[in-house]
């Protein structure tokens, strides 16, 4: 046993060198929240942790209450106005594109490498997503302003494509548990998640907005606390009755960050906005450390040679195929479409998805634990620190 003393100034520690190396982070062009994920590989936690199913549900579940912060506190700060003109292709690509990009890699998975179609359906699902905290972060620390809404295209996928990858990765990995399940089952599952997640949204969107229309607290900053309450159980009521959690809660976040009268009197004031933004930022840096403490550096580097072949995979075929298909029925320049096929950056997201195959006790989901963390470093590095270089290159850059 290690005494809690130690494990708090391991936590510390690792928290203030994350902050001031984040500095540098900024300079190189890298995400800050990757090097958090690289300080929790350095510090690697096998002396206090041991790959068991028991200890990878606990990184779930970490991960899962985090998510639910990103992704709620995603919806509060998205602005329905400023989103409008890009709102239909940003969904698109959200939803179509994630989809086209799983496919597409599983099927390359499955042709390239050999191996079986189920399992590489499902290695293509867990990675489809870009993160919505690798994006942000990108993009800020960067000062990247690029012109003809690129920036709130590539908001909005990344803020809300999750839902359709968790989707597809519960699918998929229903279908390798229970081989039996139909393909029409799955389908229907697949369908019902998405549509009762789109409706739950909806209703804890527009019941939160009259709870706070009718609650007067005492202390303002409890205000806070009541929104966090109401992600919770947004998420587990949507999950209780077979909806998509995710979807529902970043729905009712931007119902929630939308209604005038929230906005104006109980959420514009200095004290939320940054304890939001300060929840969402550590809830970003604890998964990070988290999934960084649980990967052991040598099986890392025994997966390098088919991690660097579907990171190149996804990179330079699936994720342009997506991304040419999705934009066909808009006007979207030849430029702007080699841009965003470029941006599809992968974050902690995919990670904590491959601790599903963890938890389900599949054969293979040490490898795929492992090859998903090495794509997304591979996509963080190669991808995040080359999109200031691409976009002025393609002359997307904006000035103002």
């Amino acid at each position: 046993m290690i005494d809690i003393q130690l494990i708090l100034l391991a936590i510390g520690s690792l928290l203030l060198a994350g902050v001031l190396l984040s500095k540098l982070s900024s300079y190189i062009g890298v995400p800050t929240l990757i090097v958090f994920l690289l300080l929790g590989l350095f510090f690697n936690g096998n002396t206090l942790f041991t790959p068991s199913v028991d200890n990878y549900a606990y990184i779930q579940y970490i991960s899962i209450f985090a998510l639910i912060i990103i992704m709620f506190s995603g919806g509060l700060d998205t602005n329905t106005k400023k989103m409008k003109p890009i709102a239909s292709r940003g969904a698109v690509l959200a939803t179509v594109g994630v989809l086209i990009t799983a496919i597409a890699t599983g099927l390359l998975i499955h042709y390239l490498l050999g191996i079986d179609i189920v399992l590489s359906l499902l290695m293509g699902s867990i990675i489809s997503s870009t993160d919505a905290a690798a994006v942000f972060s990108i993009f800020r620390s960067g000062k990247i302003k690029l012109k003809k809404n690129l920036a709130e295209t590539l908001e909005l996928e990344s803020g809300a494509n999750d839902p359709m990858a968790y989707v597809l990765t519960i699918s998929f990995l229903e279908l390798l548990t229970h081989p039996t399940t139909s393909i029409e089952g799955i389908i229907f599952l697949f369908l019902k998640s998405l549509i009762l997640g789109a409706v739950f949204g909806v209703i804890s969107g527009k019941l939160s907005v009259k709870l706070f229309e009718n609650v007067n607290l005492d202390v303002k900053g409890l205000y806070p606390v009541l929104l966090v309450a109401l992600a919770v159980l947004t998420f587990s009521i949507s999950e209780i009755v077979g909806a998509n959690g995710f979807l529902a809660v970043y729905i009712a976040g931007i119902m929630i960050g939308n209604a005038k009268m929230i906005k104006d009197a109980k959420l514009s004031n200095e004290t939320n906005t940054t304890f939001f933004e300060g929840l969402a930022w550590l809830m970003q840096v604890i998964m990070f450390l988290v999934l960084g403490l649980f990967i052991f550096p040598n099986q890392l580097l025994e997966t390098a040679g088919i991690s660097i072949a579907i990171a190149i995979a996804l990179m330079f075929i699936s994720r342009p195929i997506a991304v040419f298909t999705s934009l066909i029925p808009f006007k979207v320049s030849l430029k702007e479409k080699v841009f965003l096929s470029w941006t599809g950056i992968k974050g902690a997201v995919p990670i904590v998805f491959a601790t599903y195959p963890l938890v389900a006790g599949i054969p293979e989901a040490y490898t795929i634990f492992n090859v998903v963390f090495f794509i997304t470093i591979i996509s963080v590095i190669l991808q995040g620190g080359t999109i200031k270089f691409v976009a002025r290159k393609l002359d997307l850059l904006s000035t103002c």
